[in-house]
């Protein structure tokens, strides 16, 4: 758990990149707010985090509810996430309505249906990819990405394959999430921002608004010169968007 910055509180939930990944961007965050962002627990070998009684989706959800608790939070608190964490705090706040004040989805799968137009990255190849996370994959946030360090390194060879390796077994790392989030998605009351990367390759940004119809009062902005990761390609933008979100 990463706790940074002095101001209103803020519960981030990182993609499936990993925190590591995050942290510039939420060093960003914590100018304005209080920022807390956890690692998904199980995600990583020796994770002290770790919860014994989470074996699925659901039980996932409902240890973010926990955590709020755990760390003082009683009150209605803003949540944001990127990819898998956007939906994670897309399902807890259609779960707890009562327990989220503010909504932020940066290129966030809200609704995981046969039915919408997105790819299955978890089967590309490599190269393929590294194309399409980034807007330009020979820019600086996309050197800084592979760039990690060794326990971070090559993810976008080797990220895909783990993820889908461990969706397939039905545990919580990565689970491939209930289907069902429409039929109840209109549960979500917090106000909602949803951001995309306009030269997303992965997600398109036609999914955005299909994302928000399913969410009332929700309201789109797509964020030019950024792709998968706009937190990453353009963090100043992206944190100006949310920040004033916030606010």
């Amino acid at each position: 758990m990463e706790i940074r910055g002095d101001g209103p509180p803020l519960l981030w939930l990182h993609g499936p990149w990993g925190l590591p990944t995050d942290l510039a961007f939420v060093d960003n965050l914590a100018r304005t707010n209080t920022v807390y962002a956890p690692r998904h627990p199980g995600t990583s070998t020796g994770d002290t985090e770790a919860v014994g009684h989470i074996e699925n989706w659901w039980d996932l959800i409902l240890y973010y509810g926990e955590l709020l608790d755990a760390l003082g939070l009683t009150d209605p608190v803003a949540v944001a996430g990127h990819s898998f964490g956007g939906m994670l705090a897309c399902e807890l706040a259609a779960a707890m309505p009562n327990r989220i004040s503010r909504l932020a989805l940066i290129d966030s799968l809200g609704l995981w249906a046969d039915d919408q137009p997105v790819k299955n990255w978890m089967i590309l190849s490599p190269d393929v990819l590294r194309r399409s996370l980034f807007a330009d994959p020979n820019g600086a946030a996309a050197q800084t990405f592979f760039a990690l360090p060794e326990e971070h390194s090559a993810r976008a060879d080797v990220q895909a394959a783990f993820i889908w390796a461990q969706a397939s077994t039905g545990k919580f790392v990565w689970p491939i999430p209930d289907k069902g989030l429409k039929r109840h998605i209109h549960r979500i009351a917090a106000p909602t921002l949803i951001v995309w990367g306009k030269a997303d390759g992965i997600i398109p940004p036609s999914y955005a608004d299909i994302l928000a119809k399913h969410i009332a009062g929700a309201r789109v902005q797509t964020i030019e010169g950024a792709g998968h990761l706009p937190h990453l390609e353009k963090p100043e933008e992206v944190a100006a968007t949310l920040k004033s979100f916030l606010s």
